[in-house]
């Protein structure tokens, strides 16, 4: 068996230069190595084994194996982990053949960097597990879902895996330092199947969510491959269990319930789901850990390039979606620049834009654009801040018009040149003291919930009514429905008739000058009146 692997890891370093399928078209002659090497430039004949080459650093197994899943089986990995390469063999070498077709076509990638794949010279793998063991327990698991039992009990093993008890998922996400959303689980676990139907509730003080694929057997794949994964870098870890469940009723399609075969359902007033009074949580609290150093989102929490974090965010990421292949891949690196279009621009500045967007990520710079005045870019702290603000802003109403949020192109925001006049178009906010994520561990990264007509407020003067607030925001503009003050009177709950009126309110009342050195907080709220 050793030396199996020895040749494995020669052939290996040799099939560096030797002629392949590769998938990029100017790969085909490398250019190291002796000019003999140089001269073989004819492809390998079809084998099931695929060499896979250029692997990013710390690569896992299950990245390497998702490679092949979507053509047929994987019946063995030898890892190279020293050269930044792979083998994988595929249980047919029509399955592989198929991989590799597919591959000339469409770039593979790995944690966003393109891989090389091209035939081995090798017919099949022969490895060592004392060497190769963490491959292979990952290769055993793989493949019990493929087939429903253990790749040993063809050979008389004792070993088998149970199916799946339930089609329904219970994931529980732990050290929650960023949002996660009904939209973020189902881009994950749809990489395994067919997802009928989800809900999401806070228990406990923890975000957690019932998931229902079509088949139980997509259930043991998601939970085999992703229990204890990070769905941003070090942290929001998923921790997965069958639940007792079989079937789940959801009476409303919103922001925490779906039912996928049922896009008729109603979104429900007030946004209820249908697990009662503990699921009106989008996000649950993050757990008591330190926040990364630095202010607000560290960039480390979701631009991860290594560490296993699953981006669901990213393009690479939905690309392997729709090519049906498991993608934990880390997030490419997103500027903090968003471009907002379609905006109202004989009401829009850069002070609303800064207070709305400023809900979900400290603004620094904003920027209506001078021939385009329905257009701005917004520079936030980073990438993940951006991130969420799109998510969560993009497709709502503004000043009566339904806005455009993508990532932009630009890296950041350009001020004006040193006298020039741009008619107040571009404002920096670097030094405002209204930035909600400067101190790290805030309350206010436990309270970031999507635009709804419920707002919460704070920082309310004794003296001040509740016919005081109801006119107030009356005179923003909207129907104020419903109002509740909290005991101590500091805080109340607020309801509009709709969420673009909260939105307006929002916008004109956050930092309200109350009197007396109290300045009015407002932010959406998870709760109904």
């Amino acid at each position: 068996m050793d030396g199996d692997v020895a040749v494995g890891v020669k052939r290996g370093s040799d099939e560096l230069l030797s002629g392949g399928h590769y998938n990029s078209p100017n790969s085909s002659v490398t250019s190291n190595g002796s000019d003999s090497k140089k001269l073989r430039v004819e492809e390998n004949p079809p084998s099931r084994v695929i060499h896979i080459r250029k692997l990013p650093n710390e690569v896992s197994e299950t990245e390497v194996i998702a490679l092949g899943l979507p053509f047929g089986k994987v019946t063995n990995i030898l890892m190279l982990k020293g050269k930044n390469q792979a083998f994988l063999e595929m249980g047919t070498e029509e399955a592989a053949i198929t991989m590799v077709n597919y591959y000339t076509t469409v770039t593979p990638q790995v944690r966003n960097v393109p891989v090389f794949i091209q035939y081995s010279n090798h017919k099949e793998l022969k490895t060592d597990s004392a060497l190769n063991q963490r491959a292979q327990a990952v290769l055993q698991a793989v493949s019990a879902v493929q087939d429903g039992s253990s790749p040993n009990s063809e050979s008389g093993g004792s070993e088998s895996v149970l199916p799946a008890p339930s089609p329904v998922l219970r994931i529980i996400i732990d050290n929650m330092f960023y949002p996660v959303t009904l939209d973020v689980l189902q881009q994950i676990f749809s990489k395994f199947g067919t997802v009928m139907k989800i809900i999401t509730f806070t228990k406990n003080n923890q975000f957690q969510a019932l998931l229902q694929y079509s088949e139980p057997v997509n259930a043991q794949q998601a939970k085999l491959s992703l229990d204890g994964q990070n769905i941003y870098n070090s942290c929001c870890t998923l921790r997965i269990d069958y639940s007792k469940l079989v079937n789940l009723n959801v009476k409303y399609n919103n922001d925490k319930s779906r039912d996928y075969t049922r896009p008729d359902l109603p979104a429900g007033d007030g946004q209820d789901s249908s697990m009662g009074k503990d699921s009106t949580s989008l996000l649950g609290s993050p757990s008591a850990a330190p926040f990364s150093s630095g202010g607000g989102f560290s960039s480390s929490l979701c631009l991860a390039q290594g560490g296993g974090a699953i981006s669901p965010l990213s393009a690479a990421a939905a690309a392997a979606a729709a090519a049906g292949r498991v993608a934990l891949a880390g997030h490419s690196g997103t500027s903090g620049v968003l471009l907002v279009s379609n905006l109202n621009e004989e009401m829009v500045t850069p002070q609303s834009l800064f207070t709305l967007f400023g809900v979900y990520g400290d603004v620094q710079r904003v920027k209506i654009l001078f021939n385009k005045k329905d257009s701005a870019l917004i520079q936030l702290s980073d990438g993940n801040q951006a991130q969420l603000a799109m998510s969560h802003l993009n497709g709502q109403k503004m000043y009566g018009k339904i806005i455009r949020v993508t990532l932009s192109k630009h890296t950041t925001v350009q001020l004006p040149r040193d006298g020039l006049d741009d008619q107040g178009l571009t404002k920096d906010f670097a030094n405002s003291p209204l930035h909600r994520f400067k101190k790290p561990g805030s309350k206010n990264f436990q309270n970031i919930f999507p635009p709804s007509a419920t707002m919460h407020l704070s920082n309310i003067p004794e003296n001040v009514t509740e016919d005081d607030l109801r006119l107030l925001f009356s005179n923003a503009g909207g129907t104020v429905k419903a109002f509740k003050f909290f005991q101590d009177r500091k805080m109340a709950l607020l309801q509009m008739s709709t969420v673009e009126e909260a939105i307006q309110g929002l916008i004109d009342l956050h930092n309200y000058d109350m009197g007396g050195g109290h300045r009015l907080k407002v932010s959406f709220s998870k709760s109904t009146i």
